[in-house]
């Protein structure tokens, strides 16, 4: 199945948790903090203004994010967990060097 997010809308891929374990306990999965970072996987064409005029977002496939906690609508794509939410839902870009 091909995806494609409407207007402001963006879908997220979440970034792999790592193991974490205190004391030698490990913590079960449900347990977990999950990440708040993620790839994004598709975007919309943008919002329009008053006027109509499309405005396009600044995020763009294959970009690492940041987003708030509870953000996000979880959904199952193809057998595949993501997150599909508003633009104004992203805290910023994560930038490589």
């Amino acid at each position: 199945m091909k995806f494609r997010p409407l207007h402001d809308r963006v879908v997220i891929r979440r970034a792999e948790g790592d193991i974490k374990s205190k004391g030698g306990i490990i913590i079960p999965d449900n347990a977990k903090e999950k990440p708040q970072e993620g790839t994004v996987v598709a975007a919309g064409p943008g919002s329009r203004d008053e006027s109509g005029k499309l405005i396009s977002l600044d995020v763009k496939a294959g970009e690492t994010v940041l987003f708030g906690k509870w953000t996000g609508a979880e959904v199952k794509i193809d057998g595949e967990d993501l997150l599909i939410m508003k633009e104004t839902d992203i805290m910023g870009i994560v930038e490589t060097k």
